[in-house]
């Protein structure tokens, strides 16, 4: 497999969630990471013949520290001649600068290898059988040697901090590794059909080690797995252990800081994990899949959570999270459907996107004082949540977040949101009480969508958009008053509202969106504000109560089938400067 599945991962997992924020700067295209602020350079078809990657740049109001090349970061784009990377860089992705001049130029070729900047970037067939990568090399990019079959022993300089995914892959004559103490991250695949990992003496009780580092372990590996114990491992290899299908009990060294990503992926016989208190990072995806997983108590010393770390680990029923965490990244519980108990530290801030949707196993969470933000569909489907008080330091609440929690009854918003989300609140169909700040701006698409015994809702007077289906099928919805700075009413807003019987509506509002009271068969009188000029198609469509409707001088248009069903209203004598489409009154009283 070319493309690393880790990587692929990540940008799949973050698109179930939202799309990754863009930003041009000095002409040259980056991915952001808003919650980290740290920035990826991604593909650029078009660029000139220098360039100067800058350690930060500014995006969004705020300062992004640039740490990768992405996957075909300049690849084709033959007027590259000259760069300039940044001292921020960290990794280097395969294919980044492939047919560029940089590549092109043989000049840039030292014996069969490719430097930039003081970057290892890829290999060819004339690289001498035993290589010594030189002193003062930063980086070497992912795949840089794979599928060289011409090296059989290579040597890495002190100054080398990582080893990147793929780095080696399939260089089957490469038999000798020397790994400096400098080394403190291997990527996944980043020996994968090596000549030590195809050589089966080097394995040993379904491990493979290379100068203390785990590399992988296999099926032959025993159920209670244990660790080199006369020379001490010093680190674990991204993915080292995925997949496995025999391992279901695991003690971490006390000479492991990291758990890297997708440590333990997908293995789906492990039921316990001991972490001691040396570890403090939790990587990427590091857990994603393990569905057995009882026990991974993680102690106070953990500062850092990756996005997916316990990623859909449904037997988990516990967790512990250190004051130092202050932000819970992307998916880090998803699925977690047995997680009953995650006390959040006070010390928290961000809650970050799907982080404990469809945990059903929670029940009313505690939020920090200190939270400011809640991620898209957060808490979505966490079915026991009845009461849950949002902390008024919260400003944000994304999209979904607390979609389908069935048994939500109550939730009083923070002073200071500006806006509810797109599908906040949407299948809470036992929600009946909300309370609104003041001063929101805005109540999203779908908001409150099925919401069924909402049965009444106060609109603060600083509101000025409803957007479309936000009270679609609050059946309960008695009445409702439209605040006086609403200019439109979205589409299928209150559509059917079966129960609601009376509208208020503010002078300021313009336009009635399509089917915005469609099927509102309790409602029986509607006077239109003065200045409404607009009543889409099917606005009040089978409203089968309405009996009266006062018409303003002001009204332009009446859109096809706007009253059609209302089998209660008598036909209402319109001046002829009103246009009135199709079936505008079709099955009302005395229709024409």
């Amino acid at each position: 497999m070319k493309k690393a599945c880790l990587i692929s991962l990540f940008f799949l997992l973050c698109n179930h969630f939202v799309v990754a924020e863009t930003a041009l700067y000095n002409d040259i295209r980056y991915v952001l990471d808003p919650i980290q602020h740290t920035a990826e350079v991604s593909e650029n078809h078009k660029v000139g013949e220098y360039l100067v990657i800058p350690d930060t740049i500014y995006a969004s109001s705020q300062v992004y520290l640039v740490t990768a090349i992405g996957e075909n970061a300049f690849k084709g784009c033959k007027q590259l001649a000259q760069i300039v990377l940044p001292a921020s860089l960290r990794t280097i992705a395969r294919g980044a600068f492939e047919g560029t001049a940089l590549w092109l130029n043989k000049d840039n070729w030292v014996e069969g290898a490719l430097y930039i900047d003081s970057c290892l970037i890829a290999t060819d067939k004339t690289l001498v059988p035993r290589y010594d990568v030189p002193e003062g090399t930063r980086l070497i990019a992912a795949g840089a040697f794979a599928g060289n079959k011409t090296i059989t022993r290579i040597t890495l300089p002190s100054t080398l901090s990582r080893i990147d995914y793929e780095t080696f892959r399939d260089c089957k004559n490469l038999t000798k590794v020397e790994i400096p103490a400098s080394v403190t991250s291997i990527g996944q695949n980043a020996f994968t059909g090596t000549g030590i990992w195809l050589n089966e003496k080097r394995w040993r009780k379904g491990a493979l080690y290379i100068d203390s580092c785990l590399i992988a372990v296999n099926n032959d590996a025993p159920a209670k797995f244990f660790f080199k114990d006369k020379v001490p491992t010093r680190l674990i290899a991204e993915a080292a252990f995925r997949g496995n299908k025999t391992v279901s009990n695991v003690t971490i060294p006390t000479t492991i800081t990291i758990i890297p990503a997708a440590c333990f992926y997908d293995c789906q016989e492990l039921l316990n994990v001991t972490i001691p208190e040396q570890v403090t990072r939790i990587e990427h995806f590091a857990f994603y899949g393990c569905v057995r997983l009882q026990h991974a108590l993680l102690s106070d010393s953990v500062q850092y959570l990756g996005t997916g770390a316990f990623y859909n680990c449904r037997s988990l029923k516990e967790q512990h999270l250190s004051p130092s965490i202050t932000y819970l990244p992307t998916a880090c519980f998803f699925l977690c459907s047995s997680l009953a108990q995650v006390p959040l530290p006070a010390t928290m801030r961000v809650i970050g996107d799907g982080a404990f949707a469809g945990c059903t196993a929670i029940e009313d969470p505690v939020l920090p004082a200190q939270l400011t933000y809640i991620g898209e569909k957060a808490f979505a489907a966490c079915s026991k949540i009845r009461t849950i008080h949002i902390p008024d330091q919260v400003t944000i609440i994304r999209k979904a977040a607390f979609a389908e929690c069935t048994h939500l009854t109550e939730i009083t918003l923070p002073k200071g949101l500006y806006a509810v989300d797109d599908e906040t609140f949407k299948h809470c169909i036992t929600l009946e009480k909300v309370s609104l700040p003041k001063d929101l701006y805005r109540i999203g698409r779908q908001a409150f969508n099925d919401c069924q015994e909402l049965y009444k809702i106060a609109l603060p007077e600083g509101l000025h958009l409803i957007e479309d289906e936000a009270f679609m099928e609050c059946k309960k919805l008695i009445e409702i008053d439209i605040p006086e700075k609403v200019s439109r009413l979205g589409e299928g807003a209150f559509a059917q509202c079966i129960n609601l019987s009376e509208v208020a509506f503010g002078d300021s509002l313009i336009t009635i969106d399509a089917g915005a009271f469609a099927q509102c068969r309790r409602l029986s009188e509607v006077t239109f504000p003065a200045h409404l000029t607009t009543i889409e198609e099917e606005a009040f469509w089978d409203c089968t109560s309405l009996k009266k409707v006062t018409f303003n001088a002001e009204l332009k248009t009446i859109g096809p089938a706007a009253f059609k069903g209302c089998e209660s209203l008598k036909i209402p004598t319109l001046p002829p400067t009103v246009a009135v489409g199709k079936s505008a009154f079709k099955g009302c009283k005395d229709s024409r």
